[in-house]
């Protein structure tokens, strides 16, 4: 489809099942698992337990999505590579968000702590089914030139519209404890997403673009073991030293540096051996995606534990809103990012393609530090949401850039696999920040594991020294044709 004409609804249909992806993230990530998890195992043990949930949940996604995203790059499917999979991913889903609503709704203590546990876990599989698929269809579809701006608007529906939804559509029916009809204006969303996908204009592969390759299967659930023990390592590590020191000033700080020293060797060593394991000998011909990978990862943590843990930081730093009464002013600051979000991730698209994509990153990190700093000393909620707006502009700014910046990097005709790995991020950051994170948050508290989570943001923009476009290391575009000396096409 690159050489047909695009219609003016294309980005629309091509990026719209981001919203539904997202929104549920939104839901489930910050407001109703937490607020689960917390009502089940009780105030000693919720960071440690959410952890838990985050790590395998997310892991389990990981290697679904990268399996998926090369089964869907060699789909001969009459209804194109990608279209199946969204369909049959979100239906298997639909049925798994019902079985957390009625865990919500009608149990309590352990047991209802180890069936949400399973239950999460089966829908970061089927979730990841459609959300692979989904990652290859502005590869797949959108011309190069094009790319910037089609990512601005996937960034778009991705983060800004659903942090604004989220408070005024669901937050409300959370705060009132009604989480059925949450769960059921959720799937509504997804379905109604996945309808709108089904118009993508994506025609019957004839034969797959390669051969099938039983041993990079293999390979994808070596890294994902070989992702998760490193983790579990590290995490395990965290655990045994957090109970040597008590709380105080010099105590809190070295925790804080156990803590980041943790996940940024996570973040280092996790992906670095992960993505020669999934790609084998094809890692060290590209080792810009890996270093994409990494200063995406780093990125991730930081924004994505950010919101996950937002709710116990909200309640340490004000003791009156304990409970669901926390849920209100959470999906504020979320909404309060996502106008920001709002703000920048069209005109990030656009500059992207113009200004190049490793400036506008490094500007995006700089933002959020700054962003984190003033959340992190808020004395007030109002101020609070002032340094969310600040830290929206950056991740807004981030997640159009780093998107087209990794379509560049990876090949044409491998997309949803490459695209795939770097679910090494998405799923990596919630998996990472929250199992090594959360023992922090127990023991040291929620105020020292936000600060860990913004100065990600800050090692995030040193990885971008790493990595070289095809077509030189500054650079937003191919060079023209004039400049490479040739004529150009009429």
């Amino acid at each position: 489809m690159q050489n047909e004409k695009m219609r003016w609804y294309d980005p629309i249909t091509i990026n719209f099942y981001w919203f539904a992806l997202s929104l549920r993230s939104n839901v489930l990530t910050p407001l109703l698992l937490p607020l689960l998890v917390q009502r089940f195992v009780g105030e000693a043990a919720k960071g440690a337990s959410y952890g838990n949930l985050r790590l395998y949940s997310l892991m389990v996604a990981l290697v679904v999505q990268a399996m998926m995203g090369l089964l869907s790059d060699r789909s001969t499917s009459r209804l194109g590579r990608r279209r199946p999979f969204i369909l049959g991913g979100t239906l298997l889903d639909v049925g798994l968000l019902l079985l957390i609503g009625l865990i919500g709704s009608t149990m309590s203590g352990q047991q209802g702590y180890n069936t949400l546990f399973i239950v999460v876990v089966l829908s970061g599989i089927s979730i990841n089914i459609a959300h692979a698929a989904t990652q290859g269809l502005i590869p797949d579809l959108v011309p190069e030139q094009q790319r910037g701006r089609y990512s601005g608007i996937k960034a778009l529906f991705e983060v800004p519209l659903p942090l604004i939804v989220t408070p005024f559509l669901i937050a409300p029916m959370i705060r009132a404890g009604n989480y059925m009809a949450a769960i059921f204006t959720l799937i509504g969303v997804m379905l109604a997403a996945a309808l709108i996908t089904m118009f993508v204009r994506e025609r019957q592969q004839k034969e797959a673009p390669f051969p099938m390759d039983w041993s990079a299967l293999g390979r994808l659930a070596l890294m994902t073991l070989v992702f998760t023990g490193i983790i579990i390592a590290l995490g395990q590590g965290v655990k045994l030293l957090v109970p040597l020191f008590t709380k105080g000033s010099g105590s809190l700080v070295l925790l804080g540096l156990i803590g980041l020293a943790a996940m940024l060797a996570a973040i280092l060593g996790g992906v670095t051996a992960s993505v020669k394991l999934g790609l084998g000998q094809e890692a060290k011909a590209h080792p810009s995606f890996t270093w994409w990978v990494i200063n995406r990862l780093a990125f991730m943590v930081g924004a994505v534990n950010l919101s996950g843990f937002v709710l116990y930081f909200i309640q340490e730093r004000f003791p009156e809103l304990q409970g669901d009464a926390a849920a209100g002013p959470t999906s504020q600051l979320m909404m309060m990012v996502g106008l920001a979000l709002l703000v920048s991730s069209l005109p990030s698209g656009w500059l992207s393609d113009r200004l190049g994509t490793k400036r506008l990153l490094l500007i995006s990190g700089i933002l959020a530090v700054i962003g984190g700093v003033i959340v992190l000393m808020a004395p007030s909620i109002r101020i609070m949401m002032l340094g969310g707006i600040v830290v929206g502009l950056g991740i807004g700014s981030f997640y159009s850039a780093n998107w087209a910046l990794g379509t560049r990097l990876v090949p044409k005709d491998q997309a949803g696999r490459y695209l795939g790995l770097s679910n090494l991020a998405g799923a990596g950051a919630g998996a990472i920040g929250g199992y090594i994170g959360g023992p922090i948050g127990d023991q040291a508290g929620f105020t020292v594991l936000m600060v860990i989570y913004a100065s990600l943001f800050l090692i995030s923009t040193l990885a971008l020294s790493k990595i070289d476009l095809p077509w030189g290391p500054s650079r937003a575009n191919p060079p023209a044709a004039e400049e490479l000396g040739h004529e150009p096409n009429a």
